[in-house]
């Protein structure tokens, strides 16, 4: 598979643009944050709501599935913001992102209950919300409302983001995964 990218600066966010891709596979869905941003006020302006969540989404498994398909329930259409390689680094340490990039926004624009994938490349999303405007904001149950970020928390007030947390599925992380990696390699 031949993917051309081209990474563009909009507002401190870097976004993903997949020129072709061979093999028939959809990648229509990764979008820029401008071309997200257009696509939410289309939606608002007919009624539907927007569901956004972000994440490094490293190692996709069966939590990420079910918390992405709880997400989607949640509104008319999903738009997941993927940190960036970057930003992966930053929050995960030198040894990840085990796949890159580009590799983690195919994968989740893969899935039907995926509608729109937009890559971010800085620490936190704060910007994103302000550009989105998402009518939901979804993390999972690692997290409280008042265990998000500060910046991020008053973004979401700002634009006036319903926030719901969702249950996380017990014994499926990134972390367990890789953990069991290792493991088998003993």
């Amino acid at each position: 598979m031949r993917a051309v990218s081209e990474c563009l600066a909009f507002r401190r966010i870097a976004v993903l643009r997949v020129e072709e891709v061979e093999f028939g596979m959809s990648v229509s869905k990764i979008i820029s944050v401008q071309q997200a941003a257009e696509e939410v006020e289309r939606l608002r302006g007919s009624g539907r709501r927007l569901v956004f969540t972000n994440g490094c989404f490293d190692l996709l498994h069966v939590g990420h599935v079910r918390y992405l398909q709880a997400a989607r329930e949640r509104g008319d259409a999903l738009l997941v913001a993927v940190n960036g390689d970057v930003s992966v680094r930053a929050l995960k340490g030198p040894s990840r992102p085990i796949n890159g990039e580009a590799d983690r926004a195919e994968v989740l624009a893969a899935l039907g209950c995926v509608d729109y994938v937009t890559l971010f490349y800085t620490p936190r999303v704060t910007e994103l919300i302000r550009v989105v405007r998402p009518a939901v904001y979804v993390k999972g149950g690692d997290y409280t409302v008042d265990s998000l970020d500060p910046e991020e928390r008053e973004a979401l007030r700002e634009v006036g983001s319903q926030v719901e947390i969702l249950a996380l599925v017990p014994g499926k992380s990134t972390t367990a995964v890789i953990h069991k990696l290792g493991a088998s390699a003993l």
